[in-house]
């Protein structure tokens, strides 16, 4: 459960703010759009192995 503590005063657009950022890290949106349609393992193995080719990518041009 996400909890957002609130100061006296505060605004509550602010704390709707803060309520949506903890909420999307946590990741359910993400899992659950992954849910709707099946990928093959294959199919994750090679989006992940782009993904790290691609941060490795960009650790290498930050050097």
């Amino acid at each position: 459960m996400i909890v957002v503590p609130v100061k006296e005063g505060e605004n509550i657009e602010r704390a709707l703010k803060k309520f949506k950022r903890k909420f999307e890290k946590t990741g359910v949106i993400k899992e659950l759009r992954g849910r709707q349609a099946f990928k093959k393992p294959s199919e994750v193995r090679r989006e992940e192995i782009k993904h790290a080719k691609y941060v490795q990518q960009l650790q290498q041009s930050e050097d």
